[in-house]
């Protein structure tokens, strides 16, 4: 008897890309896992590779609806590879930055400006309170309007876009943000925010340093939150 072939399709298609030249984080291992654990949960198809070669082109790139740098660091595309990456997004692609995606491809001005805003430095991890600035947006719903969170609190740059609409923010009068020659970014610290940049989807969070974020559920739902949107471009309002 023939089998019969399955209808079943998942929902959309993300590319998982974990690619570092620089600094390696222990908890890439656990970050892809969650992902995957997020597909499977939300029902969504994820190929992870550190390959750029392989998916960096117009042909494979053209099969998914975002791509996710999970961790990324330094210089990861060549200059081909990143037309091919700007074409994609110019061409309604989603994009998720995940913790050091933001310490990634500093010398790429399009990219710096798809990030909306770049690493610069990095006090010890420490546990800080974390702000819910906007509820609007998928992902948001289970946090607290004021929680604790720990993590190893990047300090940005300017901003590189003028579109970015902040999520998530750190209250640094709960943690210490540096020395004196580093004294934090003051009264507003971003940590997560997201844009429409270049007729794409931009979503990106600071979180996610640690092995054991990636077990945390409040977490996950803001990296599937963010998944969600730049895959579809689909909000909800909260109530």
């Amino acid at each position: 008897m023939a089998a019969i072939p399955s209808a079943h399709a998942e929902q959309f298609n993300v590319l998982l890309f974990s690619k570092t030249a620089g600094w390696h984080h222990e908890s890439i291992h656990a970050g892809v896992t969650a992902v995957q654990e997020l597909g499977r949960l939300h029902d969504f198809k994820v190929f992870w590779t550190e390959d750029a070669g392989r998916v960096f082109n117009d042909q494979e790139l053209a099969k998914y609806q975002a791509v996710i740098f999970l961790l990324t660091t330094g210089d990861v595309l060549d200059d081909r590879q990143q037309a091919v990456f700007e074409r994609y997004i110019q061409a309604g692609g989603g994009f998720v930055g995940v913790h050091s995606a933001a310490d990634t491809e500093h010398g790429w001005p399009w990219y710096t400006r798809l990030v909306g805003r770049m690493f610069e430095r990095h006090p010890a991890v420490q546990t800080a309170v974390l702000k819910v600035e906007e509820r609007n947006f998928p992902g948001m719903e289970r946090f607290a309007p004021r929680s604790l969170a720990t993590e190893e609190w990047y300090q940005f740059g300017p901003p590189r876009s003028d579109q970015l609409k902040y999520l998530l923010t750190v209250d640094e009068s709960t943690y210490k943000p540096g020395d004196q020659s580093s004294k934090g970014m003051g009264s507003f610290h971003p940590v997560s925010w997201y844009q429409h940049y270049d007729h794409g989807r931009s979503f990106y969070t600071a979180l996610g340093h640690l092995p054991a974020t990636y077990g945390d559920p409040v977490f996950l739902h803001h990296l599937y939150g963010g998944i969600y949107w730049a895959a579809t471009g689909r909000t909800f309002k909260a109530d």
